[in-house]
Protein backbone atom coordinates (compact mmCIF):
# COMPACT_ATOMS: atom_id res chain seq x y z
CA UNK A 1 0.00 0.00 0.00
CA UNK A 2 1.30 3.37 -1.17
CA UNK A 3 1.49 6.45 1.06
CA UNK A 4 -0.84 8.11 -1.73
CA UNK A 5 -3.16 5.36 -0.93
CA UNK A 6 -3.42 5.61 3.00
CA UNK A 7 -3.93 9.31 2.69
CA UNK A 8 -6.79 8.15 0.48
CA UNK A 9 -8.17 5.89 2.39
CA UNK A 10 -8.12 8.11 5.58
CA UNK A 11 -9.87 10.80 3.43
CA UNK A 12 -12.64 7.60 2.62
CA UNK A 13 -12.95 6.97 6.13
CA UNK A 14 -13.88 10.45 7.11
CA UNK A 15 -16.09 10.86 4.37
CA UNK A 16 -17.59 7.54 5.23
CA UNK A 17 -18.05 8.73 9.41
CA UNK A 18 -19.67 11.85 7.81
CA UNK A 19 -22.48 9.92 6.34
CA UNK A 20 -23.17 7.79 9.04
CA UNK A 21 -23.58 10.91 11.16
CA UNK A 22 -27.21 11.31 10.93
CA UNK A 23 -27.90 7.65 11.74
CA UNK A 24 -25.99 7.70 15.32
CA UNK A 25 -29.40 8.88 17.06
CA UNK A 26 -31.43 6.04 16.16
CA UNK A 27 -27.75 3.95 17.10
CA UNK A 28 -26.99 5.24 20.48
CA UNK A 29 -30.78 4.96 21.28
CA UNK A 30 -30.75 1.38 20.79
CA UNK A 31 -27.57 1.02 22.97
CA UNK A 32 -29.32 3.11 25.69
CA UNK A 33 -32.20 0.66 25.53
CA UNK A 34 -29.97 -1.85 26.59
CA UNK A 35 -28.04 -0.10 29.33
CA UNK A 36 -24.85 0.49 27.39
CA UNK A 37 -25.40 4.27 27.03
CA UNK A 38 -26.18 6.21 29.67
CA UNK A 39 -29.48 8.13 28.44
CA UNK A 40 -28.79 11.63 29.69
CA UNK A 41 -25.73 11.67 28.43
CA UNK A 42 -25.83 10.40 24.95
CA UNK A 43 -24.68 13.78 23.91
CA UNK A 44 -21.39 13.38 24.97
CA UNK A 45 -20.49 10.94 22.16
CA UNK A 46 -21.25 13.77 19.50
CA UNK A 47 -18.45 15.78 21.68
CA UNK A 48 -20.77 18.06 23.42
CA UNK A 49 -20.54 18.86 27.52
CA UNK A 50 -22.61 21.62 29.82
CA UNK A 51 -19.06 21.04 31.95
CA UNK A 52 -16.43 24.26 30.92
CA UNK A 53 -12.89 23.72 30.52
CA UNK A 54 -11.14 24.34 33.89
CA UNK A 55 -8.80 27.10 33.90
CA UNK A 56 -4.68 26.54 33.46
CA UNK A 57 -3.40 23.05 31.49
CA UNK A 58 -5.95 20.57 31.22
CA UNK A 59 -4.40 16.51 30.11
CA UNK A 60 -7.17 14.12 28.30
CA UNK A 61 -6.94 10.28 29.45
CA UNK A 62 -8.46 8.23 26.98
CA UNK A 63 -9.69 4.69 28.49
CA UNK A 64 -11.56 2.27 26.53
CA UNK A 65 -12.97 0.10 29.25
CA UNK A 66 -12.47 -1.45 32.83
CA UNK A 67 -9.21 -2.73 32.55
CA UNK A 68 -7.75 0.15 30.96
CA UNK A 69 -9.58 2.58 33.12
CA UNK A 70 -7.94 0.68 36.57
CA UNK A 71 -4.25 0.69 34.48
CA UNK A 72 -4.31 4.63 34.70
CA UNK A 73 -6.34 5.59 37.67
CA UNK A 74 -2.03 5.92 39.34
CA UNK A 75 -1.28 7.77 36.67
CA UNK A 76 -4.18 10.26 36.95
CA UNK A 77 -3.77 10.52 40.80
CA UNK A 78 0.34 11.60 39.85
CA UNK A 79 -1.07 13.88 37.24
CA UNK A 80 -3.43 15.59 39.53
CA UNK A 81 -0.57 15.75 42.49
CA UNK A 82 1.18 18.19 40.22
CA UNK A 83 -2.10 20.69 39.71
CA UNK A 84 -2.90 19.80 36.70
CA UNK A 85 -6.93 19.24 35.37
CA UNK A 86 -7.76 16.02 33.52
CA UNK A 87 -10.51 14.62 31.80
CA UNK A 88 -10.97 10.80 31.32
CA UNK A 89 -12.93 9.76 28.87
CA UNK A 90 -14.07 6.06 28.42
CA UNK A 91 -16.04 3.98 26.21
CA UNK A 92 -18.62 1.88 28.91
CA UNK A 93 -20.98 2.31 31.38
CA UNK A 94 -18.98 -0.13 33.81
CA UNK A 95 -15.86 1.71 33.19
CA UNK A 96 -17.38 5.15 34.27
CA UNK A 97 -18.38 3.47 37.16
CA UNK A 98 -15.10 2.27 37.93
CA UNK A 99 -13.93 5.82 37.46
CA UNK A 100 -16.39 7.21 39.61
CA UNK A 101 -15.87 4.68 42.51
CA UNK A 102 -11.66 5.37 42.24
CA UNK A 103 -11.26 8.77 41.27
CA UNK A 104 -14.39 10.43 42.35
CA UNK A 105 -14.64 14.51 41.72
CA UNK A 106 -11.11 14.57 41.42
CA UNK A 107 -11.72 14.14 36.88
CA UNK A 108 -13.90 15.61 34.66
CA UNK A 109 -15.33 12.06 33.10
CA UNK A 110 -16.97 12.54 29.77
CA UNK A 111 -17.93 9.47 27.49
CA UNK A 112 -15.48 9.65 24.03
CA UNK A 113 -16.60 11.03 21.28
CA UNK A 114 -17.26 8.74 17.92
CA UNK A 115 -14.21 8.60 15.89
CA UNK A 116 -16.15 10.31 13.60
CA UNK A 117 -14.80 14.05 12.88
CA UNK A 118 -17.71 16.48 13.78
CA UNK A 119 -17.20 14.49 17.20
CA UNK A 120 -13.82 14.41 17.86
CA UNK A 121 -13.34 18.49 16.36
CA UNK A 122 -15.83 19.67 19.02
CA UNK A 123 -14.86 17.60 22.12
CA UNK A 124 -10.94 18.82 20.91
CA UNK A 125 -12.49 22.18 20.31
CA UNK A 126 -14.22 22.80 23.64
CA UNK A 127 -11.48 20.76 25.94
CA UNK A 128 -8.28 21.77 23.95
CA UNK A 129 -6.19 19.20 25.88
CA UNK A 130 -2.36 20.23 26.25
CA UNK A 131 -1.32 16.47 26.35
CA UNK A 132 -3.48 13.37 25.44
CA UNK A 133 -2.83 9.79 27.05
CA UNK A 134 -4.32 6.86 25.28
CA UNK A 135 -4.22 3.33 27.17
CA UNK A 136 -3.49 0.30 25.58
CA UNK A 137 -4.34 -0.20 22.36
CA UNK A 138 -7.08 2.54 21.06
CA UNK A 139 -5.65 3.18 17.62
CA UNK A 140 -8.53 5.42 16.32
CA UNK A 141 -7.61 7.50 13.22
CA UNK A 142 -10.20 10.34 12.98
CA UNK A 143 -8.80 11.03 16.32
CA UNK A 144 -5.02 10.56 16.32
CA UNK A 145 -5.28 12.57 12.94
CA UNK A 146 -6.95 15.47 14.30
CA UNK A 147 -4.49 15.54 17.57
CA UNK A 148 -1.88 15.67 14.66
CA UNK A 149 -3.39 18.39 13.18
CA UNK A 150 -3.68 20.14 16.36
CA UNK A 151 -0.10 19.28 17.53
CA UNK A 152 -1.32 18.11 20.71
CA UNK A 153 1.04 15.91 21.66
CA UNK A 154 -0.41 12.15 22.39
CA UNK A 155 1.43 9.39 24.43
CA UNK A 156 0.10 5.85 24.30
CA UNK A 157 0.56 4.06 27.49
CA UNK A 158 0.73 -0.05 28.62
CA UNK A 159 0.84 -0.36 25.02
CA UNK A 160 0.08 -3.68 23.36
CA UNK A 161 -1.26 -5.28 20.14
CA UNK A 162 -2.28 -8.74 19.76
CA UNK A 163 -1.34 -10.98 17.25
CA UNK A 164 -4.81 -10.47 15.11
CA UNK A 165 -4.33 -6.55 15.69
CA UNK A 166 -0.81 -6.54 14.53
CA UNK A 167 -1.76 -9.27 11.33
CA UNK A 168 -4.24 -6.70 10.40
CA UNK A 169 -1.84 -3.05 10.66
CA UNK A 170 0.78 -5.29 9.28
CA UNK A 171 -0.86 -5.96 5.82
CA UNK A 172 -1.58 -2.26 5.60
CA UNK A 173 2.14 -0.63 6.25
CA UNK A 174 1.44 2.80 4.72
CA UNK A 175 -1.99 3.08 6.25
CA UNK A 176 -0.52 2.19 9.76
CA UNK A 177 2.55 4.78 9.20
CA UNK A 178 0.45 7.41 8.30
CA UNK A 179 -1.15 7.15 11.97
CA UNK A 180 1.42 5.93 13.87
CA UNK A 181 3.85 8.65 13.29
CA UNK A 182 1.23 11.06 14.78
CA UNK A 183 1.70 9.19 18.44
CA UNK A 184 4.65 11.48 20.29
CA UNK A 185 5.91 8.43 22.23
CA UNK A 186 4.60 4.89 22.44
CA UNK A 187 5.38 3.27 25.99
CA UNK A 188 5.15 -0.32 25.85
CA UNK A 189 3.87 -3.44 28.10
CA UNK A 190 6.57 -5.46 26.92
CA UNK A 191 9.50 -5.99 24.42
CA UNK A 192 7.43 -8.36 21.95
CA UNK A 193 4.78 -4.92 21.73
CA UNK A 194 7.92 -3.01 22.20
CA UNK A 195 9.25 -4.42 18.49
CA UNK A 196 5.77 -4.51 16.58
CA UNK A 197 4.98 -1.34 17.45
CA UNK A 198 8.37 0.12 15.86
CA UNK A 199 7.21 -2.32 13.07
CA UNK A 200 4.51 -0.18 12.31
CA UNK A 201 6.05 3.26 12.45
CA UNK A 202 5.83 4.27 15.97
CA UNK A 203 8.63 6.50 17.43
CA UNK A 204 9.78 6.44 20.18
CA UNK A 205 9.04 3.43 21.45
CA UNK A 206 10.17 2.51 25.22
CA UNK A 207 8.97 -0.46 27.54
CA UNK A 208 7.66 -0.18 30.68
CA UNK A 209 6.08 -3.34 31.55
CA UNK A 210 2.02 -3.75 32.42
CA UNK A 211 0.47 -1.01 34.65
CA UNK A 212 -1.71 -3.32 36.04
CA UNK A 213 0.57 -4.60 37.95
CA UNK A 214 1.14 -1.51 39.77
CA UNK A 215 -2.41 -0.88 40.51
CA UNK A 216 -4.15 -1.70 44.22
CA UNK A 217 -6.44 -4.96 44.09
CA UNK A 218 -9.99 -4.21 43.73
CA UNK A 219 -12.04 -2.63 46.90
CA UNK A 220 -14.43 -4.34 48.20
CA UNK A 221 -17.29 -3.40 51.00
CA UNK A 222 -15.84 -5.10 54.48
CA UNK A 223 -19.31 -5.17 55.90
CA UNK A 224 -21.02 -6.89 52.47
CA UNK A 225 -18.18 -9.01 52.74
CA UNK A 226 -18.80 -10.39 56.37
CA UNK A 227 -22.77 -10.49 55.64
CA UNK A 228 -22.14 -12.76 52.74
CA UNK A 229 -19.22 -15.28 54.21
CA UNK A 230 -21.89 -15.86 57.50
CA UNK A 231 -24.83 -16.49 54.72
CA UNK A 232 -22.10 -19.01 52.68
CA UNK A 233 -20.51 -20.71 55.97
CA UNK A 234 -18.41 -23.47 55.58
CA UNK A 235 -19.50 -24.17 51.78
CA UNK A 236 -16.62 -24.17 49.28
CA UNK A 237 -16.81 -21.85 46.72
CA UNK A 238 -15.38 -21.35 43.31
CA UNK A 239 -15.91 -18.24 40.90
CA UNK A 240 -15.79 -17.58 37.60
CA UNK A 241 -15.44 -14.46 36.54
CA UNK A 242 -15.60 -11.91 33.09
CA UNK A 243 -17.11 -14.70 31.74
CA UNK A 244 -18.09 -14.46 27.69
CA UNK A 245 -20.99 -16.00 25.99
CA UNK A 246 -20.92 -19.74 26.18
CA UNK A 247 -18.52 -19.90 29.54
CA UNK A 248 -21.88 -19.13 31.81
CA UNK A 249 -22.78 -22.39 30.32
CA UNK A 250 -19.38 -24.09 30.96
CA UNK A 251 -19.62 -23.13 34.68
CA UNK A 252 -23.35 -24.45 34.91
CA UNK A 253 -21.84 -27.64 33.72
CA UNK A 254 -18.81 -27.70 36.14
CA UNK A 255 -21.43 -26.94 38.78
CA UNK A 256 -23.26 -29.69 38.23
CA UNK A 257 -20.58 -32.28 38.20
CA UNK A 258 -19.19 -31.28 41.44
CA UNK A 259 -22.19 -30.74 43.06
CA UNK A 260 -22.64 -34.07 44.84
CA UNK A 261 -19.16 -34.13 46.34
CA UNK A 262 -18.73 -30.36 47.03
CA UNK A 263 -21.73 -28.97 47.77
CA UNK A 264 -19.87 -26.30 46.76
CA UNK A 265 -21.67 -22.33 45.94
CA UNK A 266 -20.40 -21.12 42.59
CA UNK A 267 -19.97 -17.57 42.23
CA UNK A 268 -20.79 -16.67 38.47
CA UNK A 269 -19.85 -12.76 37.02
CA UNK A 270 -20.68 -11.97 33.74
CA UNK A 271 -18.32 -10.01 31.88
CA UNK A 272 -21.04 -7.58 31.09
CA UNK A 273 -23.99 -7.32 33.52
CA UNK A 274 -26.69 -6.66 31.08
CA UNK A 275 -26.70 -9.79 30.21
CA UNK A 276 -27.50 -11.22 33.89
CA UNK A 277 -31.61 -11.83 32.77
CA UNK A 278 -30.66 -14.05 29.85
CA UNK A 279 -27.30 -15.78 32.13
CA UNK A 280 -30.35 -16.42 34.35
CA UNK A 281 -32.84 -17.88 32.47
CA UNK A 282 -29.99 -20.25 31.33
CA UNK A 283 -29.47 -21.35 34.97
CA UNK A 284 -32.61 -21.46 36.06
CA UNK A 285 -33.59 -23.96 32.74
CA UNK A 286 -30.77 -26.41 34.16
CA UNK A 287 -32.48 -26.58 37.62
CA UNK A 288 -30.05 -24.16 39.44
CA UNK A 289 -30.90 -22.42 41.72
CA UNK A 290 -29.88 -18.50 41.98
CA UNK A 291 -29.76 -15.78 44.00
CA UNK A 292 -28.68 -12.69 42.04
CA UNK A 293 -26.79 -10.10 44.07
CA UNK A 294 -28.89 -7.08 42.84
CA UNK A 295 -31.67 -8.33 44.17
CA UNK A 296 -30.53 -8.29 48.19
CA UNK A 297 -31.62 -11.85 49.21
CA UNK A 298 -29.43 -13.85 51.25
CA UNK A 299 -28.08 -17.35 49.88
CA UNK A 300 -28.83 -19.84 51.66
CA UNK A 301 -28.14 -23.70 51.68
CA UNK A 302 -30.57 -24.56 48.67
CA UNK A 303 -28.53 -22.06 46.42
CA UNK A 304 -26.58 -23.22 43.87
CA UNK A 305 -25.11 -20.10 42.10
CA UNK A 306 -24.41 -16.34 43.33
CA UNK A 307 -24.94 -14.22 40.45
CA UNK A 308 -22.87 -11.41 40.38
CA UNK A 309 -24.56 -8.69 38.30
CA UNK A 310 -23.56 -5.49 39.71
CA UNK A 311 -20.54 -3.16 38.62
CA UNK A 312 -17.77 -2.58 40.98
CA UNK A 313 -18.02 -4.79 43.16
CA UNK A 314 -14.92 -7.43 41.80
CA UNK A 315 -12.95 -7.34 44.94
CA UNK A 316 -16.38 -8.51 46.75
CA UNK A 317 -16.68 -11.22 44.57
CA UNK A 318 -12.98 -12.47 44.62
CA UNK A 319 -12.96 -12.53 48.44
CA UNK A 320 -15.88 -14.83 48.62
CA UNK A 321 -13.41 -17.68 47.36
CA UNK A 322 -9.57 -18.71 46.56
CA UNK A 323 -10.28 -20.77 43.43
CA UNK A 324 -11.24 -18.19 39.89
CA UNK A 325 -11.75 -19.27 36.38
CA UNK A 326 -10.85 -16.07 34.11
CA UNK A 327 -13.12 -15.53 31.00
CA UNK A 328 -12.97 -14.76 27.42
CA UNK A 329 -10.58 -17.71 27.90
CA UNK A 330 -12.11 -20.85 26.51
CA UNK A 331 -14.90 -19.20 24.50
CA UNK A 332 -14.39 -15.41 22.66
CA UNK A 333 -10.89 -15.41 22.71
CA UNK A 334 -8.50 -13.11 23.75
CA UNK A 335 -8.59 -13.30 27.79
CA UNK A 336 -9.12 -11.54 30.46
CA UNK A 337 -6.65 -9.79 33.68
CA UNK A 338 -5.84 -12.51 35.54
CA UNK A 339 -3.39 -10.44 38.52
CA UNK A 340 -6.59 -8.96 40.38
CA UNK A 341 -7.52 -12.16 41.97
CA UNK A 342 -3.75 -13.04 42.13
CA UNK A 343 -4.12 -9.54 44.00
CA UNK A 344 -6.18 -11.53 46.22
CA UNK A 345 -4.63 -14.91 47.00
CA UNK A 346 -6.66 -16.44 44.53
CA UNK A 347 -5.72 -19.59 42.26
CA UNK A 348 -6.33 -18.63 38.91
CA UNK A 349 -7.54 -21.28 36.11
CA UNK A 350 -7.97 -19.81 32.58
CA UNK A 351 -8.33 -21.23 29.01
CA UNK A 352 -5.53 -21.15 26.53
CA UNK A 353 -6.83 -17.91 24.35
CA UNK A 354 -5.24 -15.22 26.50
CA UNK A 355 -3.59 -13.21 23.68
CA UNK A 356 -4.00 -10.20 25.65
CA UNK A 357 -2.92 -10.86 28.21
CA UNK A 358 0.25 -13.17 26.90
CA UNK A 359 3.07 -12.31 29.42
CA UNK A 360 1.04 -11.87 32.46
CA UNK A 361 -0.21 -15.44 32.13
CA UNK A 362 3.26 -16.83 30.98
CA UNK A 363 4.71 -15.56 34.01
CA UNK A 364 1.68 -16.56 36.84
CA UNK A 365 2.16 -19.70 34.95
CA UNK A 366 6.11 -20.18 34.94
CA UNK A 367 6.03 -19.37 39.32
CA UNK A 368 2.87 -21.96 39.58
CA UNK A 369 0.17 -19.13 39.82
CA UNK A 370 -2.26 -20.21 36.86
CA UNK A 371 -2.89 -23.04 35.25
CA UNK A 372 -4.30 -23.78 31.59
CA UNK A 373 -7.31 -25.50 31.20
CA UNK A 374 -8.17 -27.06 27.36
CA UNK A 375 -12.32 -27.33 28.44
CA UNK A 376 -15.40 -27.51 29.97
CA UNK A 377 -14.40 -31.18 31.47
CA UNK A 378 -10.62 -30.11 32.39
CA UNK A 379 -11.98 -26.74 34.20
CA UNK A 380 -14.16 -29.42 36.34
CA UNK A 381 -11.20 -31.45 37.07
CA UNK A 382 -9.29 -28.51 38.00
CA UNK A 383 -11.78 -26.96 40.39
CA UNK A 384 -12.26 -30.39 41.85
CA UNK A 385 -8.58 -30.70 42.65
CA UNK A 386 -8.10 -27.79 44.21
CA UNK A 387 -11.08 -27.63 46.24
CA UNK A 388 -9.93 -30.83 47.84
CA UNK A 389 -6.37 -29.28 48.10
CA UNK A 390 -5.73 -26.45 50.42
CA UNK A 391 -1.86 -26.91 49.83
CA UNK A 392 -2.09 -26.91 46.43
CA UNK A 393 -4.46 -23.39 46.10
CA UNK A 394 -1.94 -21.90 49.09
CA UNK A 395 0.68 -23.08 46.84
CA UNK A 396 -0.67 -21.28 43.85
CA UNK A 397 -1.28 -18.20 45.97
CA UNK A 398 2.40 -17.63 46.60
CA UNK A 399 3.08 -18.41 43.30
CA UNK A 400 0.79 -15.29 41.74
CA UNK A 401 2.24 -12.92 44.67
CA UNK A 402 5.64 -14.11 43.13
CA UNK A 403 4.41 -12.86 40.05
CA UNK A 404 3.26 -9.74 41.11
CA UNK A 405 6.18 -9.20 43.10
CA UNK A 406 8.92 -9.50 39.78
CA UNK A 407 6.45 -7.79 37.48
CA UNK A 408 6.12 -4.43 39.57
CA UNK A 409 7.64 -1.00 38.54
CA UNK A 410 5.59 -0.25 35.16
CA UNK A 411 4.22 3.05 36.54
CA UNK A 412 7.50 4.19 37.89
CA UNK A 413 9.03 3.96 34.49
CA UNK A 414 6.15 5.53 32.83
CA UNK A 415 5.67 8.06 34.76
CA UNK A 416 9.45 8.55 33.99
CA UNK A 417 9.04 8.04 30.02
CA UNK A 418 6.09 11.34 30.34
CA UNK A 419 7.99 13.25 32.39
CA UNK A 420 9.15 15.34 29.24
CA UNK A 421 5.40 15.77 28.56
CA UNK A 422 4.13 16.39 31.85
CA UNK A 423 6.83 18.60 33.46
CA UNK A 424 6.08 21.77 31.41
CA UNK A 425 2.92 21.50 32.09
CA UNK A 426 3.60 21.18 36.04
CA UNK A 427 5.87 23.90 35.59
CA UNK A 428 2.65 26.35 34.13
CA UNK A 429 0.46 24.96 37.08
CA UNK A 430 3.00 26.45 39.15
CA UNK A 431 2.98 29.87 37.70
CA UNK A 432 -1.09 30.00 37.74
CA UNK A 433 -1.55 29.55 41.20
CA UNK A 434 -4.92 31.05 41.21
CA UNK A 435 -6.38 29.54 38.25
CA UNK A 436 -4.79 26.24 39.30
CA UNK A 437 -7.40 26.63 43.12
CA UNK A 438 -10.21 27.14 40.38
CA UNK A 439 -9.53 24.15 37.99
CA UNK A 440 -9.56 22.48 41.78
CA UNK A 441 -12.73 23.55 42.22
CA UNK A 442 -14.32 23.18 38.97
CA UNK A 443 -12.97 19.90 38.09
CA UNK A 444 -15.72 17.90 39.46
CA UNK A 445 -16.98 15.37 36.93
CA UNK A 446 -20.56 15.16 35.29
CA UNK A 447 -21.91 11.36 36.53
Amino acid sequence: MSRGWARAALIGYRWFGAGLYPLLGPYLAIRAAKGKEERGRRKERYGLSDIDRPAGPLVWFHAASVGETTAVVPLIREVRRRGISVVLTTGTVTSAGVARERLGDTVIHQYVPLDLKPAVSRFLNHWMPDLAIIAESEIWPMTILELGVRRTPQVLVNGRLSDRSFARWSKRPSLADALFENLSHVIAQSDLDAERFLALGARPVSVSGNLKVDTTAPPWDADELARLQAQIGDRPTWAAISTYEGEDEIAAAVHRALKPRHKQLSILVPRHPDRADAVEAMLVARGLTVVRRSSGDAIDASTDVFLGDTIGEMGLYLNLTKVVFVGKSLKGGGGQNPLEPAMLGCSVLAGENVDNFRESYAKLITNGGARFVRDGEMLAKSVHFLLSNPQARQAMAEGGEKTLRDMRGALKATIRALEPYINPLTVKARLLPRENENTENRAGGQW
